[in-house]
């Protein structure tokens, strides 16, 4: 039986992505291939991070207690997980609930997909500003559709003017749901806004992370 290694798990509203503002039940996977400067949850990619091991089984359950429809699948980097493939096949059977993967855009998704239907990706696009941009997996846009999504983590124009030259590259605005998202702190809202209209940025959507103006910055389990 798969296990995997669960740094938290808990019930909140979707902060960001394409269901932001509704209710989702959060399995957050300890560990991550990436050491991005903005992350904000370092602390669950710590080798001692605290952490449950449990099985595929258990998750399944866990979930269905929370009687909450959409599921988060995050981390770290949930894709690393080993046997994560067999949770992924275990939850698009079930047919009441609606899963998302959040991924840092470094795995390929291809095997995923083709074991799990159903399943919606948001990939991370690791603009220069967070010091992992080359260990992008570029060929993941040729599998997104309509169901996933990339994010772009903004930090400065630098981090803009790169943003929309990957998008308009790969043609993103027309296969998936595209966002922009603030690094925290770092950039002011006007700018991004600004740039997209100079740009004429049609098909992209700038998107605060909800839970971070909800509660504090550093507050878990949210």
């Amino acid at each position: 039986m798969a296990q995997f290694k669960v740094a938290e798990r808990f019930v909140s509203i979707n902060g960001e992505s394409a269901r932001a503002g509704e209710l989702a039940v959060f399995i957050r996977f300890a560990g991550c291939n990436l050491n991005c400067g903005y992350c904000d949850t370092k602390w669950a990619n710590e080798k001692d991070t605290e952490y449950e091991l449990l099985s595929d089984e258990e998750l399944i359950s866990y979930i269905k207690r929370t009687e909450i429809k959409n599921v988060t699948l995050t981390g770290g980097e949930p894709l690393i997980q080993e046997d994560i493939d067999e949770l992924l096949l275990k939850l698009s059977l079930e047919g009441d609930i609606r899963v998302e993967v959040e991924t840092n855009g470094s795995i390929d998704i291809a095997e995923f997909k083709a074991v799990a239907d159903g399943i919606s990706y948001t990939l991370d696009y690791k603009l220069p500003g967070s010091g992992c941009e080359d260990k992008m997996c570029i060929s993941n846009y040729n599998y997104v559709d309509k169901n996933d999504a990339v994010k772009f983590v903004v930090g400065s124009i630098k981090d803009l003017d790169r943003a929309r030259e990957v998008i308009y590259t790969y043609g993103l605005d027309v296969k998936t749901r595209v966002y922009i998202s603030p690094v925290f702190g770092s950039i002011e809202l006007e700018d991004i806004v600004d740039y997209m209209i100079e740009n004429n940025m049609n098909d992209v959507k700038l998107q605060l992370q909800m839970h971070k103006i909800i509660w504090d910055p550093e507050t878990r389990g949210v």
